[in-house]
């Protein structure tokens, strides 16, 4: 479906990236710049080391996405272990246990994907994720002043702020047309089964101990939810985005 997208009646594709460099083809490379150069929207969720590092190999989700063997963070001193976990190696910033919630930092100006009516902050802005304990690297690309980062979360092992979401404005390119959103998130684990319900069980590799915030709180995920409803609709084409 991904080589043919041309083909297909869809406003966006969201993207949960798990390979380590071989989940896309050339030619699903390919076909995901031509769905976004003709104003498709695209949402890429990876994680921490290389998971997710096909998503290099597609011109316009490659230069947001930072990986430990391919175009890592620019900052050196980044370019080193944040969890503590052995087997995982940067990035792999630590939110929080699965299971519990972080807060989101947001970049100011605002943007609508964390308003928590998705129109208006006057109803309050999205302020919690589901945590997890090694998140990947997203960033703005310096020279695109149509892509920036919207939210940061914070290490718990560290104190240090890494970037939770990347968002790219629908924009004129140099080809003549209206290239798409974007959003790229840090983590599939903003968005997992496991992270919004522990009770889901998870692969036998998860050794790291849950957390039960999410649990032991009845609307411990209306913002992920209310930034869910958000993002497919800010993604959509414009004539049906409301």
């Amino acid at each position: 479906m991904l080589s043919r997208l041309a083909d297909q009646p869809l406003d966006e594709v969201w993207l949960f990236a798990v390979d380590t460099g071989a989940g896309l083809t050339a030619r699903e490379c390919d076909s995901l710049f031509e769905f976004h150069a003709r104003g498709g929207g695209i949402l890429t969720a990876r994680d921490h080391q290389d998971l997710g590092a096909s998503l290099r190999n597609v011109r316009c989700l490659g230069p947001v996405e930072h990986f430990h063997l391919y175009q890592p963070e620019a900052e050196e001193a980044r370019r080193r272990s944040d969890d503590l976990d052995q087997r995982i190696s940067w990035p792999n910033y630590h939110s929080g246990a699965n299971g519990d919630l972080q807060p989101i930092e947001p970049v100011s100006p605002l943007h609508p994907l964390l308003f928590r009516d998705g129109r208006s902050p006057a109803a309050g802005t999205i302020s919690r994720f589901p945590a997890h304990p090694h998140e990947g690297a997203v960033g703005a690309v310096p020279e695109d002043p149509d892509t920036r980062v919207v939210a940061r979360g914070r290490s718990t092992v560290t104190a240090r702020t890494f970037n939770l979401i990347v968002a790219a404005e629908r924009a004129l390119a140099s080809d003549g047309r209206v290239h798409g959103r974007l959003i790229a998130h840090s983590s599939f684990h903003h968005f997992c089964d496991y992270n919004w319900n522990v009770a889901s069980g998870a692969p036998w590799f998860v050794t790291d101990p849950p957390g039960s915030q999410i649990a032991g709180e009845p609307h411990a995920l209306d913002d992920v939810k209310a930034y869910v409803r958000n993002a497919v609709r800010w993604l959509g084409l414009p004539q049906r985005r409301e």
